[in-house]
């Protein structure tokens, strides 16, 4: 398996846009566009699929990271204003993005309506060797999301130096 994409949901496409791009560097592929609810299309009938009956319609928006990755955002014309992290409910709660440089993603976020959640942490504060980074930050909609400073392998890789 490989990673492919993730969905998002935002509260103003293109203030979404504008986070995702300018603040955390992802790249336009398909900028917005509205769908609306019909049947008459495949992706139209793959919507009523996914949201069901009455949807309303939405704009969508595809952005890719710099190792390719796909990143959907998705603006529902029903919403709610800001999305409220419920830790007891099952269910996806964030994503990571990597980055060298934390200090100028951490100021590019708040420049563009985000939040820092936390100080950054080092997993590994003992071991000079094991220099891994973290951060949980939220977008402008209060979607949680990280900051790593190495791979995945290498953060919790235990033989990893």
């Amino acid at each position: 398996m490989k990673m492919n994409h993730v969905g998002i949901m935002v509260g103003d496409m293109d203030k979404a846009v504008e986070f995702y791009t300018k603040a955390l560097g992802l790249k336009i592929v398909m900028n917005n566009t509205k769908v609306i609810e019909e049947r008459e299309t495949a992706i139209g009938r793959m919507c009523i699929a996914v949201f069901g009956e009455g949807f309303k319609g939405f704009n969508i928006a595809h952005l890719v990271t710099t190792d390719g990755i796909g990143v959907e955002l998705f603006e529902m014309k029903e919403r709610q204003e800001r999305h409220e992290v419920d830790f007891s409910r099952l269910g996806i709660f964030h994503f990571c993005l990597q980055t060298d440089d934390f200090e100028g993603a951490i100021a590019r976020t708040e420049q563009y309506g985000g939040k820092v959640r936390m100080d950054i942490m080092r997993y590994h504060p003992e071991d000079d060797n094991k220099p891994q980074k973290m951060v949980y930050l939220e977008d402008p909609f209060g979607n949680l999301f990280e900051f790593y400073s190495h791979t995945y392998e290498e953060t919790y890789a235990s033989d990893y130096s």
